[in-house]
Order: structure tokens, then sequence, then C-alpha cells
């Protein structure tokens, strides 16, 4: 008999010490945002970053497999239910009220706020990809320029050399503000377990419903987790490896 809150909390102290350690070996405060980090620091952090998110995927999908959710109907000024000017309609009873937002009308404030937001921590897996066609990148620039000799093109008629590519360092510095956003993500989500397994069961009450605009069935992807490796080099994959049985344990019978 498993003892499931004593499994959860065990795994999810785990990835609070990870993501600490992310946030140290990336030089950020908490909370803070890094406009670009080392090329090498950045896809390190990437590594781990990864299966950490798909390990706390799981745990939310256990924490949430007993929460049921009933819809009501959506209330509307025209059915007579409270509201007035400026109410929207809600698919789950609940009647939002105020004046519709209109970010053109501050278009600062609306980019600095888009600059700045941290998106919800997201709760179903991304897909595989199953594309087969191989992509070439062309790693040199062509020699050949032209048929004819370079003497017999007029001067003002010859095109300029073609600059080389800059050949990628490790120590080239990249943009890591898409990075530092999923960090401060998966922290605030781990210190609310239970909100985020009430919005898993929202999204598996609307799945019931057909509100879904995502055709997605199951949260969590066929096969493999993300992140996953057949040879851990961090403690993260341990733990991802067992949160994954976790979640094949209890999800035994339930298709959900």
């Amino acid at each position: 008999m498993i003892n499931w809150p004593r499994a959860i909390e065990r795994n999810r102290d785990a990835l609070r010490r990870i993501v600490a350690m992310l946030f140290v070996m990336a030089g950020l405060a908490d909370g803070e945002m890094a406009a670009v980090l080392p090329r090498h620091l950045r896809n390190h952090v990437m590594r781990i970053l990864r299966p950490a998110e798909a390990a706390f995927r799981r745990l939310v999908i256990i924490a949430a497999r007993d929460l049921v959710v009933e819809f009501l109907r959506s209330a509307s000024p025209a059915n007579g239910q409270p509201g007035g000017a400026g109410a929207k309609p809600c698919p789950t009873g609940w009647v939002v009220i105020g004046p519709p937002s209109n970010p053109a009308a501050d278009p600062e404030r609306a980019s600095a706020k888009a600059a700045t937001a941290i998106p919800a921590f997201p709760l179903l897996d991304p897909l595989k990809r199953f594309d087969f066609q191989r992509r070439r990148y062309a790693g040199t620039i062509p020699r050949v320029r032209s048929l004819s000799c370079d003497w017999s093109v007029p001067v003002y008629l010859r095109r300029p050399e073609t600059p080389a590519r800059p050949v990628p360092t490790p120590g080239d510095p990249v943009d890591a503000t898409g990075l530092c956003r999923r960090l401060i993500s998966l922290k605030r989500a781990l210190d609310d377990l239970d909100g985020q397994a009430r919005r898993l069961a929202h999204w598996k009450a609307k799945r019931d419903l057909g509100l879904n605009r995502s055709p997605r069935f199951n949260p969590m992807r066929p096969g493999r987790p993300p992140g996953h490796r057949k040879r851990a080099f961090h403690e993260v994959d341990d733990v991802l490896r067992e949160c994954h049985s976790l979640v094949l344990d209890a999800g035994r019978g339930d298709t959900s």
C-alpha cells in the first residue's frame, strides 16, 4: 500500500531543492529575471529544468486524482442573473463584472506587463514531434560566387564579400528570459500544489464536457516523459523516474 501523501511530499521536497540549486547555479535570486546567460550555463540549466517540470506534472496528476469538479450553467444578464454592463458569462457559472480591458490605450504599460508576466505552469506534457524530415543547416558559406573571373566584372558591379557566420562558443551570451520565466513558474507551482491540482481537475471536467479547445485527452503524453534519459546524470532523473512510476500506479484502471 503506497502512502501517497508521503510519496508526494518526499518528491516535492526533492524538486524544491533542485529548483533552488538551479537559481543558485544561474546566479539569480528568488523571483529575479536575467536577460542573458552564457550558452553553456543556459543549456545545462535547461537539461535539468525539463525533467523537473515533467516530474512535477506527475505529482499534480497524483494530487488531483480524487478531486471532483461540478460545473454550473453559465450565468448571463439575459437569463436574469446578476451582471450588468460589461458582464461576461463564463462556462463555470461565475460572472466577471467590469469594463473590458483595452491594452491599446496604454501600449507602454501593456508591453512592460507582457515582458515581466510569469505564465502559469503548463499542466500538459508537450507533444512529441513526428517529423522524419532531416533539417540541414549550412555550416559554411559558398566559395564560388561567380562563374566568371573577378577581373572581368566591373568594380561597381561586384558584390561585397559575404560575412562569415560567427561560430557559436560556450561563452556566448544568449537570451535567458524564457528560461527564467519557466524557473519562476515552476517555483511558484511547487509552493501551490493544491492550486495546481484544482487546475488540473477543472481541465479534466472541461474535457469530459467537451469545453476544452485542445483535443488532448490525457495530460501525459504517451511513452517516456519529457526529459527522460536512460543514463541518469543528475538527481532529477531519479525523481522523474519515481514520479512517473507513481503516476502509473495511481492511474491503473483510470484512463484520465
